[in-house]
Order: C-alpha cells, then structure tokens, then sequence
C-alpha cells in the first residue's frame, strides 16, 4: 500500500464547503488519507459533522481565531513526523480527480520541492493565477494600487505571470488554498510565520523556502476548484484590513534596516489608506447586494 498522507484544512464556519471538501478527496488520490480539521471557532456545527461522519477525519479545536498559518501549523505538528507530505487545503476546495497523485508525481521528479500547487479552477471555470513570482517592494506597490483599475498594467502582469506558459516549473511562490508540502522541507523554515493571521502567509512561505534552498513547483496538470473568499466575502471589514496589514509585514520584514525607515512608514500610510477605501466599497457592493436580494 502507498504511504499515508495527511490533510491538513482549516475551518472557520466552512458550511456545506466542508462535505463537498471531503467528498472529492475520494478521487483525488489512491492513497490512504487522514484529515485534520484545524478549527479555529466555528459556529455552524460544519467541523463536529463531518468528524462524525467521516472516520478518517479529526477535528483539531485550536481554542480561538489563530489564523490560518498558526492554525495549520498546529495541526501540522499533530502529524507523524515520519510522514513525508502534508497537504494543506482551504476547506473550500474541490479535488479533481487524480489531482493529489499528480502533485506526489511531480514531487518524485523534484526531490528539491518543498512546495507544490495545483492549477487552480473559480467556480466559472477561469483560471486563477496561482503561480507567481514573489513582489518586490516596487512591483508589489504598484500592483495594489493599479491592480483593479488597470488590470493590464505590466507591473501586475509580471507580478501575476498571468501570460506566461501553463507547464510545470518552479515559481517564487504558490497559493496557500492548495499545497502539497514536504514535511522536511516545512519543518526547515519552521513552516508558517503565524504572524500573518491571514493573507500572504503563502508568500511568506514560498519566499522563506527559495531563500533556504527548496523550489516552489506548479503542476498544472493537477487541477482542484477553489471557491474562493468565503469568510472575506462575509466580513470584508475584518478581512481586508488584515490583507493589507499582511501585505505591510511582508515587506517591512524585508526591509528592516534603520536607514529604510522612512520607506516603511510611507508604505504604512499608503497601505491603511487603501484599505480604508477599499473596505468602504466592499461593505458598499455587499449592501447593495442584500438590498437587491430583499426586494425581489
């Protein structure tokens, strides 16, 4: 029999996400499979069913919202060491079929992989760029400010890799809704940094592992559905913040000297007042959203 594998997801009232979750597991992969459901609060009794339901499932209660990295990182530590990878999938993901044996293949062919992504499906069917380089200060900045009003700008363009070849090969980071990981690998760097609660952890990640040596590898001929932004979509005033303030991190961590100080306190300002904005307009197009829905 091949290896086990172990799933790591984390749960923050997933709702019917969850079943749909497992239920593909079925057919992503020939190998044994346990599941960790790393719960960080739920309210809606998803996480305690499926546990119920499922005898390969285990529900791990972090005790609070910890946020996603520290929260995958406890339930990632609750894993036999001696398990060579470790999935971690956001609960609203989709398998398609062979999709996990397609990213552990790939793994065989790069024995210095410490990250592996499939090509990632929206609900319509488009691809999600899922593959991309790691920002720098200057393209990062001007892809959050440029990004949704000039989708096409080259800035966002060579920071998406948007146009680049669908193929298998190594990216500077990987989308954290969907990665096979190699446990040797994650231990290195010590996994997640948990001080990102939410948002660019994957980045983070991706960065630290081609810094200590490991690729970051995108298989697309794994393909999984990602329905992508449920808890953001419910409470864009916590989690668009918690974006930028991410984003912020991310680059003051790299940029750290004394004499960068200034460069740092403009990104600062420049981040909290974007997130005002853009907080103010999804808290707008929700409303309009319930206002419509009430009146048909």
């Amino acid at each position: 029999m091949s290896a086990p594998l172990a799933v790591v997801t984390v749960t923050y009232s997933p709702g019917e996400h969850l079943d749909a979750f497992l239920e593909s597991l079925r057919d992503a992969t020939t190998r044994p499979v346990s599941v960790i459901l790393a719960d960080n609060g739920s309210t809606d009794g998803a996480p305690e069913a499926a546990e119920a339901a499922y005898d390969h499932v285990r529900l791990l209660r972090t005790g609070a919202n910890i946020g996603y990295g520290g929260a995958a990182n406890r339930a990632v530590a609750e894993v036999d060491p001696a398990t060579e990878f470790v999935m971690v999938v956001n609960p609203d993901v989709q398998f398609g079929p062979g999709s996990i044996d397609e990213l552990l293949a790939a793994a065989e062919r790069h024995p210095r992989a410490g990250s592996l992504g499939p090509l990632i499906l929206e609900p319509d069917g488009s691809r999600y760029p899922s593959a991309r380089r790691v920002p720098d200060l200057t393209s990062g900045s001007l892809h959050a400010l440029l990004g949704s009003v000039w989708p096409s700008n080259p800035w966002t363009q060579r920071y998406r890799q948007d146009n680049d070849e669908v193929s298998e090969r190594s990216v500077g980071w990987l989308s954290g809704s969907c990665l096979l990981l190699r446990r040797a690998a994650f231990d290195s760097v010590d996994g997640f940094d948990s001080r990102f609660f939410m948002y660019m952890e994957d980045v983070d990640l991706g960065d630290r592992l081609g810094r200590a040596g490991w690729t970051n590898i995108y298989v697309p001929t794994a393909v999984v559905t990602h329905a992508k932004g449920h808890a953001a979509g419910r409470h864009p005033e916590s989690m668009l913040p918690a974006h930028h303030r991410s984003a912020y991190r991310f680059q003051a961590d790299r940029h750290p000297r004394r004499w960068q100080a200034p460069l740092r306190w403009t990104l600062r300002a420049g981040l909290a007042l974007r997130s005002r904005v853009v907080v103010t307009a999804a808290l707008r197009q929700r409303d309009d959203t319930v206002g419509s829905g009430s009146s048909t």
